[in-house]
């Protein structure tokens, strides 16, 4: 195994969290009693390592110094003030004057307060004050996001329930969960939310929904017997998790850890101990600033070579440095990247995502796999009939909009009669005999939902039951009115059945509903379209197998007349001489348009992964169903994942889509092996199992409905509507608001990249300063700056999402638009140049000439900015009304400048004069060779492409 320095900060809190489940350390509580041994969270002691689920009862008891009277209430207070409450220590909120200073800690905020110490050593106070005003904007923008998300979406964990049913001094107590001490014995039953981690003592039909913890979407069947002591977590039939839910049933439990000791704290706490890694924007941006560094230094340092070695003074020299370090960094840039995130994330909310953290808009856009929980992910987290076998026909019930499953054995639409149409037994089909003995002996209730559709209340199987006999006209209020039961047997783990005795037409009939081949065993005919035949048992156990090929949970239905009304429920705990109906087929359905979602998101060069404790088979099927594998690919369960070193993990890695049986620290380990191969990693998921996968990954991604605060507060983003499809809306919008922040850095740098030339040009020339440092802050901050934040609001490309993701190693500008921006700084270097020489030598003032190379420049950008609009297409197949906003900036900015042309004010600071009308017709046709030149590059970029776009 490699060490924890190998694993990095998360395989520290990984190979932290397994050696204290391995030794126990960590987790230690005191001695009870000074004659009791020491025991940890897992159950053990010094001389007996064995972890709780692996004792029996009694023995647990024993070691607790409890008793099934549970504690008295003296020793109960006594551990609470020894070992605390019951409840998961909250992350405090962040410092806000921390938050506030953290917006000031981009590189290109320190090129930004750079830029503004020397503009005010100058002398230019009102330029250093914009600079100031655009600093202050930027950090309040940042600062305004972030603590808004964290003080909305920051709470952490409220899944331990707020009230426990007790016993003390063997009575029966209720009191807040908070109060929960280690020895207390628990009473559940159907509808409450497991308080603590409990290891159980007795139960009664006790079925547990552990999918918020595991991920399996089936309810657990629960027993007290102890399990081997290398049981997987969510095998662990004997233990009852903190935060799980009981679906049906009744038990009792011994509590064995509270608080962060039991598996839901442990959780957070190993996802509050993951570093979440720098964003691929952090580090272009990072990249970025320290190139244009580099390039400030080289160009000063140039400038005071030539100009020394020209004999020039040095006060001269000194203030071409300066000039041309302002002109060089994009003092606009810090700004336009905070407000091109902000409007994305606007555009996310529409659509239902909520960024937590700017820097994960643009994460998402880098994307290059995403790894999605299964349960309530992809599925809608409720089990739903998808087939009926009868009569050797299967019979597929689609839900509506969904696709016809194609390849799978056929059959013909059911058409039962309705309940009320119903007068004899006989007359029903064997598919409407099926779908009856699923309503009759059952326990849930069929309740209409707000929307018009079916929802119920109740096992989820049983709920599955109710509603696709509701969805045929076998509504359950109307079949128990037509056949009112007079004794039922309720489904037992032991029994593997339940049934019911009802009234029909004088007639008594038993319906029984249970594992199929339980139900094989109780009958000695089948149902046929030309009525009773003899039991075929290899055709009903080959449509059984068919439907488990398809990841489907199978029912089967039987029922017989009875001669008499049972006296007692005991005559019908061994049904016999039964006439074997049919099957029933359920699963988690998948949600609506995630198979669409998952095909966009490989369309554009996004790999999809299935992370899920739930079953192998199960996984498979979904994730064949949805397009993430192919059929018979192959999946790692958690039990080989953990028998993988980590350089055998990173090698599976490449070939496997699907992780079944996983928990938290598989989680991690995938992640972390994903990122090893240089992916950009997003993690999907709502339970509580999901939440340290989400920090380590790149970005992390709730459920906002049906998602634990866990997972919530472990996100970079968090999907309100739960929906998977949302998040490749989400990709789509991340891709939109890098490709335009790429075009606003283009357009920002360009006017960087033309006085990078203008300006050591002059020097070797042995011109005038064409540009005053002011200007350069002038065009830098208010012409350019203006322009430049429409390109937050510029409209998708419409190739965005067929694109491959971007090279890991290429940073914000593309190798086309280095290129392009070269070429730009060129051509607006050449037309400046030219037309401050004209106008020096035609009118002598240098004033004037300085006015012109000013102007020539804010035209430049007007046309600049629209060639910035896209990176490939001609900016006459665009839309020139898409970005309206473009149009009002192109206009603030030619007013501002004309403004300040002819304001006396700003003539005094940027040492301005009016211009004559042909001069700026003059202006106008040089600037619009940029226009040209920019058209030509893309016709041939277009044919000979270089790189991404």
């Amino acid at each position: 195994m490699p060490s924890d320095r190998e694993m990095g900060p998360a395989g520290d809190a990984c190979a932290s969290y397994e050696r204290k489940k391995r030794s126990g350390s960590g987790n230690r509580l005191s001695p009870l009693r000074d004659a009791e041994p020491v025991w940890t969270h897992d159950g053990s002691d010094a001389a007996s390592p064995v972890p709780w689920h692996a004792l029996p009862a009694e023995e647990c008891m024993r070691r607790l110094g409890s008793s099934p009277e549970g504690l008295s209430q003296a020793e109960a207070r006594r551990r609470l003030a020894r070992y605390g409450p019951n409840q998961v220590e909250e992350i405090p909120p962040p410092n806000l004057l921390r938050l506030a200073f953290h917006q000031f800690t981009s590189p290109l905020i320190y090129i930004l307060l750079v830029a503004g110490v020397v503009t005010a050593l100058l002398g230019e106070w009102i330029d250093a004050g914009v600079i100031a005003a655009a600093l202050l904007l930027n950090a309040a923008i940042g600062f305004m996001q972030e603590h808004q998300a964290e003080r909305s979406l920051r709470t952490l964990m409220r899944s331990l329930a707020p009230r426990a049913r007790i016993l003390r001094d063997g009575q029966e107590r209720v009191c807040d969960s908070r109060d929960l001490v280690p020895g207390d014995v628990v009473l559940l039953e159907s509808g409450t939310r497991v308080p603590a981690d409990l290891r159980l003592l007795t139960t009664i039909a006790l079925q547990i929904d552990e999918s918020l913890l595991t991920g399996e979407s089936v309810p657990v069947v629960k027993r007290p017997e102890p399990v081997a002591p290398e049981t997987p977590l969510a095998d662990r039939r004997g233990m009852a998790y903190a935060g799980t839910i009981v679906t049906s049933g009744r038990g009792r439990g011994l509590v064995i850890a509270t608080g962060r000791e039991t598996e839901l704290g442990k959780i957070a706490a190993v996802s509050r101990e993951e570093v979440q890694p720098e964003t691929p924007l952090q580090r272009q941006i990072g990249q970025f600033t320290r190139t244009l560094a580099l390039v400030v230094l080289v160009t000063i340092v140039a400038i005071a070579v030539v100009g020394l070695a020209r004999g020039e003074d040095p006060l001269s020299i000194f203030t071409f440095a300066v000039a041309a370090a302002v002109s060089i960094v994009p003092e606009g840039l810090p700004i336009v990247v905070t407000i091109v995130l902000a409007v994305s994330v606007q555009r996310m909310a529409r659509r239902n995502a909520i960024i937590r953290h700017l820097p994960a808009v643009e994460t998402l856009g880098s994307t290059t796999v995403i790894g999605t929980d299964k349960t309530g992910t992809l599925t809608e987290n409720r089990m739903a009939v998808r087939a009926i076998w009868s009569a050797g026909e299967f019979l597929w019930l689609e839900p509506p909009g969904r696709t016809d499953a194609e390849g799978m054995p056929g059959g013909h639409n059911p058409s039962p009669p309705k309940a009320e149409q119903v007068q004899r037994v006989e007359e029903l089909s064997p598919a409407g005999l099926t779908l009856i003995a699923g309503v009759l002996p059952n326990e849930a209730r069929l309740m209409p939902a707000e929307d018009g559709a079916w929802g119920g209340i109740g096992d989820p199987t049983e709920v599955a039951l109710l509603i696709a006999a509701a969805r045929l006209g076998l509504v359950q209020e109307d079949v128990r009115a037509l056949f009112p039961p007079v004794a039922e047997v309720p489904f037992e783990p032991e029994r593997r059945f339940s049934a019911a005795a009802c009234r029909s037409g004088g007639e008594l009939y038993l319906f029984v509903k249970g594992a199929p081949e339980r139900v094989l065993e109780m009958s000695n005919s089948w149902l046929t379209l030309h009525g009773p035949a003899p039991l075929d048992r290899d055709q009903i156990l080959a449509a059984a197998s068919t439907m488990g090929q398809y990841g489907l949970r199978v029912l089967a239905m039987a029922y017989r007349r009875l001669d008499h009304e049972p006296e007692d429920v005991a005559e019908l705990l061994h049904p016999s001489g039964l006439t074997f109906l049919g099957l029933q087929g359920m699963w988690d359905p998948p949600r609506v348009g995630v198979k669409d979602a998952i095909a966009r998101c490989r369309q554009a060069g996004i790999r999809v992964v299935m992370i899920t404790g739930d079953h192998a088979d199960t996984a498979s099927a979904i994730a064949t169903e949805l397009g993430i594998a192919p059929a018979g690919a192959p999946v790692l369960i958690g039990t080989q994942l953990s028998a993988l070193d980590d350089e055998q993990l990173r090698e599976a890695v490449r070939d496997v889509d699907v992780y079944a049986r996983v928990e938290p620290i598989h989680k991690l380990r995938i992640v972390r092996a994903l990122q090893a191969h240089g992916e950009v990693v997003a993690v999907t998921g709502d339970g509580v199992n999901d939440a340290p996968a989400l920090r380590a990954a790149n970005v992390g991604i709730a459920m906002g409905r049906s998602g634990t605060d866990v997972a919530r507060e472990a996100a970079d983003v968090v999907l309100a509507d739960d929906n998977f499809v949302t998040l490749a809306a989400a990709v789509e919008e991340g891709r939109g608001a890098f490709d335009n922040l790429r075009k606003a850095t283009f357009f920002l740098v360009s006017t960087s990249a033309a006085m990078l030339v203008t300006l050591p040009a002059a020097v070797l020339l042995g011109w005038p300063l064409p540009l005053l440092p002011a200007q350069l802050l002038w065009l830098n901050v208010v012409t350019d700056s203006l322009q430049d934040v429409t390109m937050a609001f510029e409209p998708k490309e419409p190739e965005l999402m067929r694109r491959r993701p971007r090279p890991r190693e290429e940073g914000i500008l593309s190798p086309v638009l280095w290129e392009r921006m070269l070429l730009s700084g060129v051509v607006m270097a050449a037309g400046t140049l030219w037309l401050f020489d004209w106008t020096l030598e035609t009118t002598g003032s240098l004033d004037l000439a300085r006015t012109v190379a000013m102007t020539t420049v804010v035209i430049y950008q007007v046309f600049q900015a629209w060639n910035a609009r896209s990176t490939t297409r001609s900016i006459f197949q665009i839309n020139p009304l898409s970005n309206r906003y473009l149009f009002i900036a192109n206009a603030a900015s030619l007013a501002i400048h004309v403004a300040a042309l002819y304001l006396p004010p700003t003539q005094f600071v940027l040492r301005v004069e009016p211009i004559a009308l042909e001069v700026w017709w003059r202006i106008a046709l040089v600037a619009a060779s940029l226009l040209v030149m920019v058209e030509l590059h893309k016709l041939v970029r277009r044919r000979w492409p270089l790189g991404s776009p």
